[in-house]
This record gives structure tokens, C-alpha cells and sequence, in this order.
């Protein structure tokens, strides 16, 4: 495993510890969309580290550990950073968008940089076979990330927890313009794959502009 992906995933890990044990240390850094317009944008960054708990924190490094290696090992170390970072603030960026007007509105996780880095592998990769140890074959990666996001309006329009479902399609926006930005001729080369890609996208902003989030 790559020392990157492995400090990422660290760091991962022992901030979302720390934030089970330390309730006032979880709620001084998640995102709180009112603390934010108060000032306190470090939250945008801090957030994307913290999770609701040990589930949701699996779920998220496990899924970074099978997709973050194909983006590290065509872009580098260096770029998948970028990938990941810029994903992480894009998904912080659209939440405080969609929810500008809910001050009490609180999320946390890693998933808008971990689904940035999805959409980046796939890209790149959407040849891409998964197998999940409770379905016994192989799906294509484009239908998991295209599912997850799916998979995400439900979590948006449902509400029922505090993981930020809005911010996996602010990361899945972010890792797909990084990586058109990085290879431009994809759009050309792979374009039924830069097309299937951007449909839930689409959904989604279809979705919020007739007010059905």
C-alpha cells in the first residue's frame, strides 16, 4: 500500500476515534453549517475526518483502499492528493449550498473525498470489476459509483442520520472535473463513460431545482 494512501487513512482513523470518545471535540470540528457562516470554515476542511461511527468509518477507508491505488498508480501520489483535497472541498462546498438556509444543519465524513476518488478510478479504469463478500459477482465499478450516489439522494431525501449524503455528489463532481482537467482527451476516448458518469449528477441537480430534497 502507498505511504500516502496509508498516512490518509490514518489520520482518518484516529481523528474519527478521537470524535467517538470526545463529544465536545466532534461537535467543535464537524461540519455545523451555522458555526460556518459564523466564521469558522476550518469545519469544511475538518469535517471530511471525522465519522458517526465505526461503520461508517469501514465503510469509508475500505472503499478508499480499493479505488485510492488506481488513481495513485496513473497520477501519482501527488495528483491523487489533489484528487482527493479537491473532492473533499467540493463536497463541503455543495452541502453549505444545497443547505445554505438550514443553520442547524450538521454532517460528517470522509465521503465527498473518498467518492471524488471513486469517480476519478472509474474514469480512468472502467473496466474496473468489484466483488463485495455478500454478492457472489463481480460488478462493474461504474455501477457502484453510479449506486452510491443513487444510494445518497435516498440518504439526502431521508435525513435520517448525520452522514453528509450531499457531499458525496459535491466529491464525485469534484474528482471528475480533477481528473477531465488532468486528462482532457478522456472526453474524447471514453466518452460514453464521461457521459454515464455525470447522469445521477444531472439527477441531482434536477432534484434540488424542483425542490424534491
Amino acid at each position: 500500500m502507498n505511504l500516502v494512501l496509508i498516512v490518509l487513512i490514518g489520520i482518518n482513523v484516529l481523528v474519527s476515534l478521537k470524535g467517538f470518545s470526545d463529544s465536545s471535540f466532534f461537535r467543535k470540528y464537524e461540519f455545523h453549517l451555522g458555526s460556518i457562516k459564523a466564521g469558522e470554515q476550518i469545519r469544511m476542511l475538518t469535517s471530511g475526518f471525522l465519522h458517526v461511527d465505526i461503520t461508517h468509518l469501514a465503510f469509508n477507508m475500505l472503499t478508499l483502499y480499493f479505488f485510492a491505488p488506481v488513481v495513485i498508480d496513473t497520477f501519482g501520489a501527488n495528483y491523487f492528493i489533489v484528487v482527493y483535497f479537491a473532492s473533499l472541498i467540493a463536497g463541503s462546498l455543495l452541502t453549505f449550498y444545497i443547505h445554505k438556509e438550514e443553520y442547524y444543519y450538521r454532517a460528517v465524513g470522509a465521503s465527498g473525498a473518498v467518492t471524488g476518488i471513486i469517480y476519478s478510478s472509474i474514469l480512468l479504469y472502467p473496466e474496473m470489476n468489484l466483488y463485495m463478500f455478500f454478492i457472489p459477482i463481480p460488478i462493474p465499478g461504474y455501477i457502484f459509483g453510479i449506486g452510491y450516489l443513487l444510494y445518497s439522494l435516498y440518504g439526502m431525501k431521508s435525513r435520517t442520520d448525520n452522514i453528509g449524503h450531499t457531499a458525496h455528489f459535491g466529491g464525485a463532481i469534484g474528482g471528475y472535473l480533477v481528473t477531465l482537467l488532468k486528462e482532457p482527451q478522456m472526453i474524447y476516448t471514453n466518452t460514453k463513460m464521461v457521459v454515464l458518469l455525470l447522469i445521477p449528477i444531472i439527477i441531482l441537480f434536477y432534484m434540488q431545482k424542483k425542490n424534491k430534497l
